[in-house]
């Protein structure tokens, strides 16, 4: 076998091996599906429940609408002339789709300098502080997984100030983020999950 091929066939292999990593659950229409297959998945919502009072479900929920599960999730590229590369749509990435700003904001609130937006623990945790806030700044309920998305996607102030309402395409994302989590609630309950 030749040098150069043997060097390919190692970075081939090699690829595969770390390619699952931030790849989404197999069923993403199923809470017990998901969990089950990624229970550290699990362990992590519940850390942020424990902590935060946000449900598993719409946690879920929202995660499922911003990234479908998957670590290294970014928004898609802008064009300019539709060709020329101009950059992403914004800065948002990993389990959360955290923005850079706000995540920095998170860092500095809960003291966890080191918190990646691909690690799923440090996502779930700054969902739940984010939504926490949400409940305390503008008193959106914490179960409310349609209008906790809203000022999640909008931001508070965006939220506050009805920027949703002029956006018939969120309202209908809106209301099946609450869908899914109610979905998502149904399915823990049935399975056992939720109680764990």
């Amino acid at each position: 076998m030749s040098r150069t091929l043997r060097a390919l066939f190692i970075v081939m292999l090699v690829a595969s091996c770390g390619g699952g990593r931030y790849s989404a659950p197999n069923n993403l229409d199923d809470a017990c599906s998901i969990v089950q297959e990624r229970p550290k998945y699990f362990r992590a919502f519940k850390g942020a429940e424990r902590r935060y009072g946000v449900p598993v479900s719409v946690q879920m929920a929202i995660m499922h609408q911003e990234s479908k599960f998957i670590g290294n999730a970014r928004t898609p590229h802008k064009y300019a002339l539709g060709i020329i590369p101009m950059g992403r749509q914004s800065s948002a990435y990993g389990y959360s789709q955290a923005l850079d700003g706000t995540w920095d904001d998170y860092k500095r609130a809960s003291g966890n300098r080191r918190a990646k937006r691909d690690d799923i623990r440090d996502a779930t945790d700054f969902m739940g502080w984010y939504m926490n806030e949400t409940t305390k700044k503008v008193g959106v309920p914490i179960w409310d997984a349609r209008n906790q998305y809203l000022a999640y996607h909008e931001g508070r102030a965006g939220y506050t100030r009805g920027n949703h309402n002029s956006k018939p395409w969120l309202i209908a994302i809106a209301n099946n983020v609450q869908e899914r989590s109610r979905k998502y609630e149904a399915q823990l309950n049935n399975c056992g999950w939720r109680y764990r």
